[in-house]
């Protein structure tokens, strides 16, 4: 089904649409190994000194859709995104990006790849306005100042192309912005960079009905317009509400992954505090 990827050239800030075509699995049971996953995790392992976090995790994320990583605390959720984001590497197994292997020393690799990870505290400034928070580090310069304009024109641009329409100004001090106008922001600025992988970590945690609501369907149009988003959520009801994918962990190990529409909330509850399913087992 071809779709449009929202990408921003660096040069002139201008904003382009690419058409994509996703391959979605027929086989409900399959991994994303056959129709093309961006992102694939094949045996990973973490060890801390003694502990072991994570254990032969195989994960598929493919773009267009939204695959959901769920599990309980102290599952590994946190460790298996920080080491596709760069921040720790594996001690084992392999990551294949866009097919090839890819062995990334540090965040700024993985960014340079297309993978952003937005987490809790959005790492937003907030004394700074939302353009300035947009363009923090990759600033636009015109013969060794900054070009405000073209900035402006390219952050505005974007948040249109999101449809992002409650922000007043561009140049609101992020400070002043509510949680899911922050959530926004950093969607924004991760487009703005190009990414072809976006991580959120728990985006509506804390969040008011209303601010839920925007960044929800702010996760739906990242993957509509062919961006792979990867959520990590507690919240079931938003996890079925956007997911178009599943991936369970429980103790370190992905224990289930497939199309959300074979889970319900209570597999789901199952796989995340037993790591099986009876009632999923009875209907194998």
């Amino acid at each position: 089904m071809p779709v449009g990827r929202i990408r921003a050239d660096p040069a002139d800030g201008t904003i382009r649409r690419e058409t994509l075509k996703l391959q979605r699995s027929q086989d409900p049971m399959s991994t994303t190994e056959s129709n093309g996953a961006l992102l694939s995790l094949r045996g990973i392992s973490k060890r801390f000194g003694p502990v072991q976090a994570l254990s032969d995790v195989t994960l598929d994320i493919p773009s267009g859709q939204v695959t959901a990583l769920c599990g309980d605390n102290g599952a590994g959720k946190s460790v298996t995104i920080k080491t596709i984001a760069g921040l720790w590497q594996a001690d084992g197994g392999e990551m294949l990006w866009e097919g090839r292997a890819i062995r990334h020393n540090g965040p700024r690799e993985a960014e340079a790849l297309g993978i952003k990870t937005i987490y809790q505290d959005l790492a937003l400034c907030d004394n700074l306005d939302i353009v300035q928070n947009m363009f923090l580090g990759h600033e636009r310069l015109e013969h060794r100042l900054l070009d405000e304009d073209a900035m402006e024109t390219a952050a505005r641009q974007t948040l249109k192309e999101l449809r992002v329409t409650t922000v007043r100004s561009i140049r609101l001090p992020v400070s002043s912005l509510s949680g899911g106008q922050r959530q926004s922001v950093a969607v924004a600025k991760a487009v703005m960079a190009n990414a072809k992988l976006v991580i959120m970590d728990e985006p509506t945690a804390a969040l008011g009905v209303t601010q839920t609501r925007m960044v929800l369907d702010l996760i739906k149009r990242l993957a509509a317009g062919g961006v792979a988003v990867m959520l990590v959520s507690h919240n079931l009801n938003d996890i079925f509400e956007v997911a178009d994918r599943l991936a369970i962990m429980y103790l370190g190990r992905l224990v289930v992954q497939g199309p959300a529409a074979q889970f319900t909330p209570q597999t789901t509850v199952e796989y995340m505090t037993t790591g099986t399913s009876r009632q999923m087992a009875g209907t194998a």
